[in-house]
């Protein structure tokens, strides 16, 4: 089930103040989150995120494909092993 639109989208305050931040100093080093539900919005395009997996961080780049999707779509949880043949 979706969110209202009447609440927008779910950005985490945080999240954004440290992308804000990190657009004026000009810094290009991962930032490190555990807001996996927030939502990518155009101002973290192009922008490194370490996005938590319950184990550990897995790096992402955000490009243009990913706006309105969530960080923790692109942050796999589970692993796939094989079967032996």
């Amino acid at each position: 089930m979706g969110r209202s639109k009447k609440k927008g989208p779910y950005v985490d305050l945080k999240l954004l103040a440290k992308v804000m931040k990190q657009k004026e100093t000009g810094s290009r080093d991962a930032i490190k989150t555990w807001a996996r539900a927030c939502m990518i919005v155009p101002e973290f395009i192009g922008h490194n995120f370490a996005v938590h997996t319950g184990h550990k961080f897995t790096a992402i780049f955000v490009s243009e494909g990913m706006v309105s999707h969530k960080l923790g779509e692109f942050a796999l949880t589970r692993n796939y092993h094989s079967h032996n043949k």
